[in-house]
């Protein structure tokens, strides 16, 4: 494949999914915090809009197709997958590390707080988020031991994959310091425009899917 063309494709890919996010953060009118703060704050923005990007890595965008081996764009799936599965496991603990670096409430009781606000619905989306998510890690990690087969394991993940992006933007939206309508709007679209990929692809390609396990 022509690099002109993969490099035609990725950097819109990086506009949408980096430079979007990015531009929305540096010019909403939020109130400026301290650094640890505001990259905390990047960290997750960032982790989110790649984990958006994630449903188009996939056999559904022939535009990637036509460009990429599958093999390759799978494999970054995972790599990025992965990374941001990390990083929103350790979110409920990060959002309190500047307690560390401040008076008043300490870290551990700002984290039971913050588990524990039942009566905020963001906070309650949240928690689903995070389980949901974690179970996609851990499915994701044990596919090929998991007694099922393949494209049956395939189509749980992808409803596994729409149910926690469905929570977490919400969360997002409801909780987030910097979700603006700008944000939200961003948010909401890719959050749709994927899940209506992901959903077209395993209803009207399912030959997308027959792909050998060890892909």
């Amino acid at each position: 494949m022509n690099k002109n063309s993969k490099t035609d494709y990725l950097i819109p890919a990086t506009l949408i999914f980096i430079g979007l996010p990015l531009l929305f953060w540096a010019l909403g009118d939020f109130p400026r915090r301290t650094v640890l703060k505001e990259s905390i704050s990047i960290l997750f923005l960032l982790s989110y809009s790649l984990m958006l990007g994630q449903f188009f890595l996939g056999r559904g965008n022939r535009s990637i197709v036509k460009r990429f081996k599958m093999s390759t764009v799978l494999r970054y799936h995972k790599v990025i997958a992965y990374t941001i599965v990390g990083v929103f496991l350790v979110h409920p603990f990060l959002i309190v590390v500047p307690r560390y670096f401040e008076s008043g409430v300490t870290p551990m009781e700002a984290f039971i707080t913050v588990i524990t606000t039942f009566d905020s619905l963001g906070v309650v989306l949240g928690l689903i988020a995070w389980f949901l998510m974690l179970l996609l890690g851990i499915t994701s990690f044990m596919r090929k031991r998991l007694p099922v087969k393949y494209i049956t394991w395939r189509y749980f993940h992808g409803i596994l994959s729409i149910l926690f992006i469905s929570f977490a933007t919400f969360h997002a939206i409801d909780l987030g310091r910097h979700t603006n309508p700008a944000m939200s709007i961003y948010m909401i679209f890719l959050a749709v425009s994927g899940a209506a990929l992901l959903l077209i692809t395993y209803t009207k390609m399912p030959d997308k899917l027959e792909v050998r396990a060890n892909d």
